[in-house]
């Protein structure tokens, strides 16, 4: 060996552990990157409707997306302001309704004189198919109007997301003392790259049996049973893997047709065609071995 071709090789072995220390330090900033942007979002609060002084604030603050059933839960907790309290906010001083929009389940009343707290909300979603996971969609129109006596008042609404797989981009609106916003759900990034890595994972499980089972039928092995235990194994691994999915999404959803059934078919193939190779090729494997 010529003594360039050795130096070459001794700086690449001594690059090595720096390049592999870079990629590590890359990766975890990326990742917490991605995660102070996912952390910023949940920490942003949404507000519409009026500034007077006697005026009934809403919080309001989505807890849970469910995309099966076609929902979202909306924790509100109503605080009069003003001429309109009792008790620094604790209670109204006259009968209160709070009126929804058309996708919510009913109006909120609270009696007179009487502690207010919090609520949760059933809230429709339109739009969108969880079978399109994980790129699936939703929208949401939320309003609130109150009236306190018979009489309307004005409202000043808050709107904030805890629901950590989904990010929310809201448009907020104000009509005849009438707050609203309309929210579009999507996916998280995190649910999106885990996902993805998920779809790319199966992928390469099913090209590795690929390569394996090329390996054994083009060398005629013969039946090796380690390999075929590992292929059966990765079989029933990747239906564990795929459950384990965020969000829960049902079979025939955007991953499975892209990733999920393909990969299970590829290698069940490979699996059937080494099992059937093999045993032609046996006696020649066995004479071989002798």
């Amino acid at each position: 060996m010529s003594k360039p071709r050795r130096q070459q090789r001794t700086r690449t072995r001594t690059r090595a552990p720096g390049l592999i220390l870079f990629a590590m330090v890359a990766a975890v900033a990326l990742g917490a990157w991605f995660q102070f942007g996912e952390r910023q979002a949940l920490d942003t609060v949404y507000s519409a409707g009026s500034s007077a002084p006697d005026r009934v604030d809403v919080r309001a603050t989505v807890q849970r997306v469910d995309a099966s059933g076609r929902e979202l839960v909306l924790r509100v907790l109503v605080v009069p302001r003003g001429e309109l309290s009792e008790a620094g906010g604790a209670s109204p001083r006259e009968d209160l309704v709070l009126q929804t929009s058309t996708s919510t389940r009913g109006d909120l009343a609270f009696e007179a004189h009487s502690r207010i707290s919090d609520r949760d909300v059933p809230v429709a979603l339109t739009g969108g198919s969880i079978t399109d996971h994980p790129f699936d969609a939703y929208d949401a129109s939320i309003e609130f109007g109150a009236t306190l006596g018979g009489e309307q008042v004005p409202v000043h609404m808050e709107l904030s997301n805890n629901d950590a797989q989904f990010s929310a981009v809201v448009d907020a609106s104000e009509s005849e003392g009438i707050a609203g916003f309309d929210v579009e759900l999507a996916r998280s990034t995190s649910v999106l790259v885990f996902t993805e890595f998920m779809m790319l994972a199966m992928w390469a499980l099913a090209v590795s049996v690929l390569i394996g089972a090329w390996f054994l039928v083009t060398r005629r092995q013969g039946l090796t049973w380690p390999a075929l235990g590992w292929m059966a194994a990765t079989l029933f691994a990747l239906a564990a893997f795929r459950n384990t999915a965020p969000g829960a999404p049902p079979i025939g959803s955007l991953l499975d047709y892209l990733a999920f059934f393909w990969a299970e078919t590829v290698i069940v193939l490979c699996l059937i065609t080494v099992v059937v190779m093999a045993v032609r090729a046996e006696p020649y494997a066995a004479k071989t071995t002798n």
